[in-house]
């Protein structure tokens, strides 16, 4: 199975897939663990990769999505982006309404 093929199957297995440096329980870098404070807040199921593990991974996701940076946040099989856009789409509302009409229970209000 190539890189591509095993990111494309977590990204196909689960609703939202995290990319990160390290782990949920203990990111590695502060924009991955910023994402994970702001899906943490949501409450919603996600898994998280972390691509220090395989260099093969870390640059097979910029490949696959053609985005060069980490973390790389996946919503249901589409690429939301990285954390500067996770967090204004938080801010803003837009990821929780994302969530919500993707099928998703976000256990965080929705802000009006």
């Amino acid at each position: 199975m190539s890189i591509q093929e095993r990111i494309r199957d977590d990204i196909a297995a689960n609703d939202v897939v995290l990319f990160m440096k390290g782990t949920p329980q203990f990111p590695m870098c502060g924009f991955s663990g910023q994402v994970v404070q702001i899906l943490d807040y949501l409450g919603v199921p996600y898994k998280g990769v972390n691509v220090l593990e395989s260099d093969e991974i870390r640059q097979g996701i910029k490949e696959f999505s053609n985005w060069p940076t980490i973390p790389q946040l996946y919503v249901k099989g589409e690429f939301v982006g990285g954390c500067d856009i996770v967090r204004e789409m938080f801010q803003s509302g837009e990821l929780q309404t994302h969530m919500t009409q993707s099928g998703l229970e976000v256990k965080a209000p929705v802000k009006a």
